[in-house]
Formats: C-alpha cells, structure tokens, sequence
C-alpha cells in the first residue's frame, strides 16, 4: 500500500496572512475616507471677552471683505478717549440696560500695537445691520469689542461706529453680549460674574443665499473622494488576491515535484 503523503500546512497560512492583509488595507482607506474637521477660527470663544475696550482710528488697509468674516487694518489714534465717548449710537441690538452699560464703560485700548486688524462678520450680515459697502482707506473707525486671546493684534467688535457721521453697525445675534463680565473695577469686589450667552456667532453662520450651492458642491466632492477610495480598495485588494494565488502555485508546484513519483 502506497504511503499516505499529508500535504503542508503552509499554504494555508499563507493564504490567512493575506487575508488579514487584505483586511488591513480596507480598514486603513476607511481610516483615510473620514473627513477631518478644521478647527481654526475667530468665533467669540478665542477672544478676551472678560475685557471689554474701547478703540479708536482710521482704517489703513483695503481689507478683505467676504465670507466667514471681513478683515482690515486700522491705525490706532495716538490718543484714545477714556472709555467709550457717550455720543455714541449703540446700536438697538445692544441698547439693554445689561449691555448698553457695558458698552458705555469699556475702556480705551492701552496694547503696544500701533495698528490692530479688525475682524468683522462676511458682508451678508453686516449689510442688513449697518453696513452696506466695504470701508475706504483714511475713513474713521471706532470700535467696542475684545482682543484676540493669542493675538494681541487682532481686534474683534460687538459693535463698531464708521466714517464722519459713526454710523453704528451691530455684530452680534441674539441682542446681548456674547459674555456679559463684571464692569471695570467689580471684579476686586465680587461683583457680578459672567454669563456667557448662547448666541449664534454671525462668522461661523452659512449665508443663506450660497448654502444650498455649497451643500451641492460639497455632496458632488464627497460622492468623488468616496469613488475615489472604492476603486483604491478594490485595486489593493485585486493586487492582495493575485500575489495570494501566485504563491499559492508556485507552493503547490515545489510540494508535486518534491513528492516520490513510484508513491
């Protein structure tokens, strides 16, 4: 009787390396498929809102004016007044009596810069809250608001005043401060604390005009990245599943030639 020849193992195992490869790979192109979310922006929580000031000078630069948010420079003037000059119009968004107050109080900026850029919300929203155009080279700006918590450069306003008659413009939502903080000089008394607001941030809100081609757009983008990585996990996995069957052969072949033929 011819002896019984037990076939290797190794094939086998072979083939569950690569299916673990295989396996591998899908799982890291999944990985690659998700999205990361941006994380910068000038939203109010990146500004000292517990420091409430006063600015004021002439604006310096051409800017940037669109969305999430407008920018442009300003010269500081050499002299500030005090706090905030009464004559001022607050706007009615923040003429309550919690608000008004604190925007009356604020007080005159004292940083070393010379020149503060300005950040304010994209033209869709400061249109239809005082201001319908873009600001000119020389014009008079004022402004109440806080300074950036990283860059002390940076200038962000709940409200601010423009050329030679102020106009006031609003740059907040939902008619209060975004942190109503102690006035100057109650913080040392256990004053009044902080309430932040839950107000929307008009720099991180979607202008509803270009909303629903941006949601188009980005549905076309997404539906092209997802093909994109089908057809990559389906070309690794060919690629995994001919190299498996070359070396599935080959094996097979050394284990029928190394066998006694008279067996």
């Amino acid at each position: 009787m011819a002896p019984t020849t037990t076939t290797p193992s190794q094939p086998r195992r072979g083939a569950h390396r690569l299916g673990l490869a295989a396996i591998g790979l899908i799982t890291a192109a999944a990985l690659i498929a998700v999205p990361t979310a941006a994380q910068a922006h000038h939203g109010w929580d990146g500004f000292e809102t517990s420091n409430l000031i006063y600015i004021s000078g002439t604006v310096s630069s051409d800017g940037d004016w669109g969305d999430p948010h407008s920018h442009f420079d300003i010269a500081v003037d050499s002299e500030i007044p005090a706090s905030t000059p009464e004559e001022l119009q607050i706007p009615e968004e923040l003429s309550g009596p919690e608000d008004s107050v604190r925007v009356q109080a604020a007080l005159a900026y004292d940083g070393p810069h010379d020149e503060l850029e300005i950040i304010i919300a994209p033209p869709w929203w400061s249109s239809n809250n005082g201001l319908d155009r873009s600001l000119e080279v020389g014009e008079r700006f004022q402004g109440v608001g806080y300074i950036n918590s990283t860059d002390g450069g940076l200038f962000r306003p709940v409200a601010f005043w423009y050329g030679d008659g102020s106009s006031p413009v609003n740059q907040v939502i939902g008619n209060t401060l975004p942190v109503r903080a102690p006035l100057p000089g109650e913080e040392s008394t256990g004053g009044e604390t902080e309430v932040p607001s839950t107000i929307e941030d008009p720099t991180e809100m979607e202008n509803p005009e270009q909303e629903a081609v941006a949601d188009e757009s980005q549905s076309a983008s997404d539906s092209g990245s997802s093909a994109w990585v089908v057809w990559a996990v389906f070309g690794a996995v060919a690629v995994v599943i001919v190299a498996g069957g070359v070396f599935y052969v080959r094996r097979r072949t050394r284990q029928t030639d190394g066998q006694d033929p008279d067996a």
